[in-house]
């Protein structure tokens, strides 16, 4: 028998699931019911300051399947309630929570910066941009490390232009007033803005960071608009026997 491709493996085993807050309980409620019954398992905990916080739940079924769901934005409130469905209902109000963020989104020549507010989430702030940036050169010699020089130069500037354009729309809300900045965009480019200094507002920002990284198209207006889609979604680490069917996301 042949081996099946599993989509979105997820290191160690299992696969990754993206689940919106509004489908989460009904996910959950399902993958207990298709597998057995299932229960809440100790929560998956981080150490911080000394203080074990939470970050993310599992539900084990009865036949060995587990979901580790990975809400957005951790730490989760303690006392995740220990029924099946309450503990989703839990993640999925936390995931979906009324809250102020700030979002970078970052490619070679092009940015997107936002600031989201409300719970469901709206676009109330934003700009973005492109810069001119070349394709790399098939020439050699002389000829190529110019080339390359410039190209160099030119995405510099372009990661300048997107970071000013970051300072500008989160400097109107200040740190203070953003729960949380999300990153995005290609991690090349992102990695970029850790070695640009000279705005100590904005680097506060970027120090509220989370840890999840959204990798999107060129960075428009539309995909900008579009993104609380990805960052309100909860990740699930789905493992289960090999007899089972995948519960799809």
């Amino acid at each position: 028998m042949g081996h099946c491709v599993v989509k979105n493996p997820a290191a160690g085993g299992g696969r990754w699931v993206e689940v919106p807050p509004e489908r989460l309980v009904t996910w959950v409620v399902t993958f207990a019911e298709r597998h057995g019954g299932a229960a809440v398992g100790q929560p998956v905990t981080t150490r911080e300051s000394g203080v074990a916080v939470t970050f993310a739940v599992t539900f084990a079924a009865a036949d060995g399947a587990t979901a580790e769901c990975h809400p957005p934005f951790p730490p989760l409130p303690a006392g995740v309630p220990g029924a099946v469905r309450a503990a989703a209902e839990a993640l999925a109000a936390h995931a979906a929570a009324d809250r102020t963020v700030g979002v970078l989104l970052v490619r070679l020549g092009g940015y997107a910066a936002g600031v989201f507010s409300g719970s469901p989430p709206r676009l109330v702030d934003s700009k973005t941009g492109s810069r001119p940036v070349h394709g790399r050169s098939a020439a050699g010699g002389w000829s190529q490390q110019r080339f390359a020089r410039r190209r160099e130069n030119q995405a510099a500037t372009a990661l300048r232009a997107a970071a000013d354009a970051a300072a500008e729309v989160f400097g109107r809300y200040g740190p203070d007033r953003l729960d949380a900045v999300v990153l995005g965009g290609d991690k090349r480019s992102a990695a970029g803005l850790a070695d640009l200094r000279g705005d100590a507002g904005l680097e506060k920002c970027l120090a509220k960071a989370t840890g999840r990284f959204l990798t999107v198209p060129d960075p428009r207006l539309a995909v900008l608009r579009d993104i609380p889609r990805a960052f309100l979604a909860t990740r699930i680490r789905l493992t289960e026997p090999e007899s089972i069917s995948p519960v799809t996301g």
